[in-house]
């Protein structure tokens, strides 16, 4: 199992071009998904489409959830607060740099990293 990395941007190129910039660098044994922009495709995010991503990378090592500005934060809390209350210990939004921790972040998982490894080097990021 690894943990499992999420993007979430309020632009869904940017959440996009983040995921597979994560993959090209990485590779693919991390699971990486999106969220970007909200639910009519213009920018903003939708707590939807958090709790989804973090559902399809979800295999019980944790999430780490990368975004890219305040509110996005405020939407993975949200997101983080739907799902079971057995999952919720397990997942954290990352305050780092959104396209630099999302790769550091996959890099430390994809070596076996625990959560708090993997939120801890992404947000070690900020400088």
């Amino acid at each position: 199992m690894t943990v499992g990395i999420v993007v979430v941007s309020h632009s869904a190129k940017v959440a996009e071009g983040t995921a597979d910039m994560v993959r090209g660098m990485v590779g693919e044994g991390v699971p990486v998904a999106t969220a970007g922009g909200d639910p009519d495709g213009g920018l903003g995010t939708d707590v939807a489409a958090i709790k989804a991503a973090i559902e399809r990378v979800w295999d019980g090592d944790g999430v780490a959830v990368l975004v890219d500005l305040g509110s996005a934060e405020m939407g993975g809390a949200s997101a983080i607060e739907l799902l079971d209350e057995s999952r919720r210990a397990l997942v954290r939004v990352c305050r780092a740099p959104l396209v630099e921790g999302a790769v550091v972040a996959a890099t430390v998982a994809d070596g076996g990293a625990s959560l708090d490894e993997v939120v801890a080097a992404a947000e070690a990021m900020r400088g």
